[in-house]
């Protein structure tokens, strides 16, 4: 159940985008809980944890823009 708007949670992917440290970071394909009435997006903990580790790697690489699938480099 959605947090905003009480609507159902359906499973489908999307983007998730960041900026950190002058670098704009797109994980693409992410699996993601999507409200299908308000839109909302939620990760379940591990997919979090994933990210957080993703990001963490990715702003240390120097580039200003990092596009990637999440499949690619999911631990």
């Amino acid at each position: 159940m959605c947090i905003m708007c009480k609507g159902t949670m359906e499973v489908g992917t999307s983007t998730f985008m960041v900026d950190v440290n002058n670098c704009i970071i797109a994980i693409r394909n992410v699996p993601t809980n999507i409200c299908d009435q308000c839109g909302a997006k939620t990760y379940d903990n591990d997919i979090s944890k994933n990210l957080e580790n993703m990001v963490n790697k990715l702003k240390e690489s120097k580039q200003e823009i990092a596009v990637v699938k999440y499949e690619d480099v999911a631990a």
